[in-house]
């Protein structure tokens, strides 16, 4: 799903609301979560999941199309994890074998 399917889905559950109003809200939802991390925070939605940042160190890679070798500097990256509730949902269907 992409961001414009998610205004159109919400618009869709929400009628009184117009298009203008709902990508407002998706918006200042998604600006919020990024400023957040970009102040070194965590942005935690209970039964979804948890937002935060991972440090990631500088190394040599490597340049696929020439091969390369190029310094990589250290930076921060976002990173996901889903909650119990989500990962309960997404695994609702299957059985494991024992």
């Amino acid at each position: 799903m992409i961001r414009s399917e998610l205004v159109q889905k919400l618009c869709g559950d929400f009628p009184d609301l117009t298009q203008r109003e709902v990508e407002g809200v998706v918006s200042a939802l998604f600006d919020s979560i990024t400023e957040q991390l970009a102040s070194g925070g965590r942005v935690e939605l209970r039964g979804f999941g948890a937002f935060s940042t991972r440090q990631r160190d500088a190394r040599v890679g490597r340049n696929p199309r020439t091969g390369e070798s190029v310094d990589v500097d250290a930076k921060r990256v976002p990173y996901f994890k889903p909650g119990k509730e989500m990962r309960e949902r997404l695994n609702l269907g299957e059985v494991t074998a024992e």
